[in-house]
């Protein structure tokens, strides 16, 4: 009994910290006036994920969130600079896509849907990389890039993670609202780790 209810009271924990770092994101993404607050805040929900999966468990949230967003203020804005310009060219391409009708140039289509899905493969593992690693924003646009071309399998059983954790989010939308940024953070932080990990016995065995 003192075991199941151990589980319960873990599990019940887990919960409310994935809720409560998923407030602070909204929070703090709003006290930096969204456009300034996004990528601060997601850096450091990212951060505080990474720590989790790290063993660091224990951390003191708020005090960990605020050191994380004040860190990385003004690099991670300048990483979301360079993704706002990716994610525009995607809106641009499937504005084109959507609204084009001419049959006979319908096969530049192939190489805008390769774009699209090479942009969203990479944005999954860019943030964890700026986390992860202690580099400059090119030197985490490089290794994003390089680690994602090197990674196909854990980039499959992203896709597949989120989108089935979309589709249980569509039919629910209050999990959305509570837990929507921090599941998609350990998603990919988890699997971009093991991704990592892999990349460092390599290097280690080279």
């Amino acid at each position: 009994m003192n075991i199941i209810m151990s589980k319960i009271y873990t599990i019940m924990e887990w919960i409310t910290k994935f809720a409560y770092v998923n407030a602070l994101w909204i929070i703090f993404t709003l006290l930096g006036g969204i456009i300034l607050g996004f990528y601060p805040a997601t850096i450091a929900m990212f951060a505080m994920v990474r720590d989790w999966l790290r063993n660091n468990p224990d951390l003191p949230v708020l005090k960990t969130f605020w050191e994380y967003y004040k860190r990385d203020f003004l690099k991670s804005n300048l990483l979301g600079i360079m993704l706002n310009v990716l994610l525009a060219f995607i809106a641009i391409d499937i504005y084109y896509i959507q609204f084009d009708i001419n049959e006979a140039i319908s096969w530049t289509y192939i190489p805008l849907f390769a774009f699209i899905l090479i942009v969203i493969l990479f944005v999954f593992y860019v943030i964890p990389v700026f986390v992860h690693y202690d580099l400059n924003i090119p030197a985490v646009i490089k290794n994003a890039f390089l680690i994602m071309l090197i990674s196909p399998i854990m980039s499959f059983l992203m896709i597949t993670c989120l989108a089935s954790t979309y589709f249980i989010m569509w039919h629910i939308p209050a999990l959305f609202f509570i837990f929507g940024g921090t599941t998609y953070a350990f998603i990919t932080t988890w699997l971009s780790l093991h991704a990592f990990d892999k990349v460092q016995r390599k290097h280690e065995g080279l």
